[in-house]
């Protein structure tokens, strides 16, 4: 049911209160087509009780103007891949991620690493099915085999399985799913995607308030603790034995 929050938001060091925030619902229970879903993931550390979970009933940000683009078309300019060797390419004005098998999961990130408060929008499709999904506010920290990246993940599992968790929030390398995709509230959202086409998943960061669309529909509305207060974007390659995954209107703008 639909009702106004106090949202307590930790902003630089101090604590505000927002008061009357639009978009704000309870949460509910776990859907039929979930349960087994619930039973793997309820014990991760991230894992919410799915009363407490908010629900995001925004119209997606109006995508039209302020924007610039984060990928020029043409090379990987302003881009860098971290945490493994999975190939990415410029191919045609469009973004190309390769897994390369023996590799761990990649993640081609931009060299801008302090975005804040932003909308930031692209359109993915699979030439060849793979996890993947854009790191937000991520960072690195020293791992085993080298840098590892860690942070909150718009996932993007593919185009296959039966979970349909896009546009939840996974806790990449830090505890877990912040945001699954398991309410009998989000089954809008976990018919979202289009298996053959273009999908676009528009992020929007304001705070600690998260929320995520896949092709205009609302899927999570997670609010933060002040950990994940800034960071890079990542486009990520999960490591396997195969997945091609394409970027087109990778944009943001900052807030």
């Amino acid at each position: 049911m639909s009702r106004n929050l106090i949202e307590q938001t930790l902003v630089q060091g101090t604590l505000v209160c927002l008061f009357a925030v639009s978009g704000f619902a309870d949460g509910g229970s776990i859907d039929p087509s979930q349960e087994a879903w619930y039973a793997k993931y309820k014990s991760q550390q991230n894992a919410p009780k799915p009363e407490e979970m908010l629900l995001n009933t925004d119209p997606e940000p109006d995508l039209t103007e302020g924007f610039r683009d984060l990928f020029n078309g043409n090379d990987l300019t302003g881009w860098s891949p971290k945490g493994g060797t999975c190939k990415f390419e410029a191919k045609d004005g469009v973004l190309v991620g390769t897994v390369v098998p023996g590799s761990p999961s990649t993640y081609l990130s931009t060299d801008k690493t302090d975005f804040k408060d932003f909308v930031f929008t692209c359109e993915m499709k699979w030439e060849v099915d793979g996890n993947s999904g854009v790191m937000f506010r991520a960072q690195t920290k020293p791992g085993k085999n080298g840098e590892t990246v860690f942070g909150p993940q718009a996932e993007m599992e593919g185009i296959s399985g039966d979970r349909f968790w896009n546009g939840g929030i996974y806790g990449q390398s830090c505890g877990g799913y912040f945001y699954p995709v398991w309410l009998t509230e989000h089954k809008e959202a976990r018919a979202a995607l289009d298996r053959e086409g273009w999908n676009r998943l528009t992020i929007s960061a304001k705070g600690n308030v998260i929320k995520t669309w896949v092709n205009g529909v609302p899927v999570a509305h997670w609010v933060d603790d002040g950990t994940y207060a800034q960071g890079f974007f990542g486009l990520q390659i999960h490591k396997g034995a195969k997945g091609i995954v394409h970027w087109k209107g990778i944009r943001v703008k900052e807030l």
